[in-house]
């Protein structure tokens, strides 16, 4: 059979730095012609960067997109890899599709296009335009309508993006239709817990649909709360694995394949879904025989809490790094959260661009000043204290607040804390709120909600502690310092702004509420199917009140790192002004 040596390159880019993702096309294009490659691949959109939301419906940044491809072909064949097809993700627009109601102004398309030669040789669009989730594809892009195939030293690999993989239907059966001896398709799909798994079946599943050896090529890096973890997937016809790329790396996967010849009559015309085969020859002859010496290796998975926690580092670390920000601010109460937020900014910048502050009241307790400023020697990040309390009794001498209001306040003297040495020093404040506080609205506006990021904003509480102990033991394990203190993950939960407040004189027991929280807010269970499930009825509706009535402050939270399928942003969009409730 004719042999193909294969190249992913498993790559990061920015939304809107067309120059920059094009270096790293070309840069990534070379270490490919380096190991000997014969086809080329990036992901999606890798030009423009992805999402590219709104940009999409700019006519000056398709343009600008398809300027840049073309560009970038021609460079390509400058530097010497003009007879190496490349295949690139870009924004673009359909020649054909007539203005109508509903349909995007310019008709954009998620496009990819095979450069060869220093020109443009094939281009195609998504077929299949995902609309649930944090997709808003419909509202952007309009649908391909090809089946593109390229024939490469006489095997016939067709082209898809992304959706057409995760649909039934389509390019998949248009590619067992149209002959194909590999199907290549490129993608910029998101992290989600357990989605490796999911991930693999798919594309199993596809490669016997397609009956061929299918290629599932991934992003990797972060765009603002989007993490994208890579896992590049390799498969025969058979569904049996080939290679398979590490989580959260970037680098390239190269593989020498065999692979069924093209045949002489290859079909033409259209196939499944309507979709009309749209064929390039770039080189019919097969390559001569060679012995294969790349395999392209088999990455071993991370586990699970040690996946969700490289997410939230690569998360943080492209929010700061894609926005131009150096270093970060945390407020360091001796809790768990805090805690975690500020091991995830270490791990993700350096110890030496951290900055924590410890802010005590007079309601914190010795064991949390002591367990901030321990967290700051085991990790070595900066770290200072500044008292509020003359802050606070200047407050209460003016207002006389107390209840609720008093507790506020406090809160309230540390937001303003942190962006007023924000605004003096240039960190960006990080959020510590957590998924199970943003559920309920046990959090105070413009107080512990303040800040330019919230790392553990789609994690729960309980997930927090277990994340913890991960970081630990990992650390512990390599022979380093554990950079959580023990006392902030075995001590009560408080938010000390009252003498001998607990989290439970206000929530029900994080394990608990979690579970309740998981089914309503993940899953949009109802009152009824929760209290089925063997919840108390009281608790229930409680919890689901608290929920419903805290809309408005989630809506000020500042962006954090998604890692659940639904996560408190466009995966899940509710009326603020709402009088819905599940149980009356």
């Amino acid at each position: 059979m004719p042999q193909l040596r294969l190249a992913l390159n498993q790559i990061d880019s920015t939304v809107g730095d067309l120059a920059g993702n094009a270096e790293a096309v070309l840069r990534w294009t070379r270490h490919s012609a380096e190991q000997g490659a014969h086809l080329v691949a990036f992901p999606e959109m890798v030009l423009t960067g992805y999402p590219v939301e709104d940009l999409a419906l700019r006519s000056s940044f398709v343009e600008a997109s398809r300027a840049a491809l073309t560009a970038l072909a021609a460079r390509l064949a400058d530097e010497g890899f003009g007879d190496l097809p490349v295949i690139v993700g870009y924004l673009d627009h359909s020649e054909s599709a007539t203005p109508k109601y509903g349909q995007p102004a310019g008709a954009p398309q998620n496009a990819a296009a095979v450069l060869h030669r220093g020109r443009v040789a094939l281009k195609f669009a998504k077929h299949h335009l995902p609309n649930y989730g944090v997709f808003d594809e419909f509202r952007y892009f309009v649908p391909g309508d090809t089946m593109p195939v390229v024939r490469v030293h006489g095997v016939d690999v067709a082209l898809a993006i992304c959706e057409d993989l995760w649909q039934d239907g389509g390019r998949v059966p248009a590619a067992r239709s149209a002959g194909a001896g590999l199907l290549l398709s490129i993608n910029a799909s998101p992290y989600e817990r357990d989605k490796d798994d999911t991930r693999l079946e798919l594309v199993r599943k596809r490669a016997q649909e397609a009956g061929c050896t299918t290629a599932y090529l991934a992003m990797i890096g972060g765009q603002d709360e989007l993490v994208f973890d890579g896992d590049s997937i390799v498969v025969d016809r058979d569904g049996e694995v080939v290679a398979r790329a590490p989580q959260f790396e970037e680098g390239c996967v190269v593989l020498d394949l065999e692979l069924p010849a093209a045949a002489a009559d290859a079909p033409t015309g259209t196939v499944d879904d309507g979709l009309r085969i749209d064929r390039l020859v770039i080189s019919e002859e097969p390559l001569p025989a060679y012995e294969p010496e790349l395999a392209g290796g088999y990455a071993e998975r991370l586990d699970d809490d040690e996946e969700v926690y490289s997410a939230l580092v690569v998360g943080l670390r492209a929010y700061a790094a894609k926005n131009g920000f150096r270093s970060v601010l945390v407020g360091l109460s001796g809790g768990i959260d805090s805690a975690l937020v500020a091991a995830i900014a270490c791990d993700a910048l350096g110890a030496q661009n951290v900055y924590g502050v410890s802010m005590p009241s007079k309601y914190s307790s010795e064991h949390s000043k002591d367990d901030a400023a321990e967290l700051a020697r085991r990790t070595g990040l900066n770290y200072r204290t500044v008292a509020i309390e003359p802050m606070f009794d200047a407050y209460m001498g003016a207002l006389g607040l107390t209840g609720l209001a008093e507790e506020n306040l406090q809160s309230r003297l540390r937001g303003t804390t942190l962006m007023a040495i924000s605004n003096q020093e240039g960190h960006i404040v990080l959020a510590p709120g957590n998924k199970s506080e943003l559920a309920v609205g046990y959090s105070t506006l413009y107080g512990d909600s303040v800040g330019a990021y919230g790392p553990i904003k789609d994690v729960y509480k309980t997930s927090i502690f277990r994340l913890a102990k991960w970081r630990n033991r990992a650390a512990a394990e390599r022979g380093k310092t554990p950079p959580i203190p023990e006392n902030s993950i075995t001590k009560p939960p408080s938010a000390e702004l009252r003498p001998g407040q607990v989290d439970t004189d206000s929530l029900p027991d994080y394990p608990v509420l979690d579970a309740i929280l998981e089914r309503y807010v993940d899953r949009d269970e109802g009152f009824e199917s929760i209290v089925a499930a063997g919840f108390d009825r009281e608790l229930v509706a409680k919890t689901l009140r608290m929920v419903d009535t805290a809309e408005y402050k989630r809506r000020q939270y500042p962006p954090g790192t998604k890692i659940s399928a639904k996560g408190f942003g466009k995966d899940r969009r509710l009326p603020i002004t709402n009088r819905w409730r599940e149980q009356a």
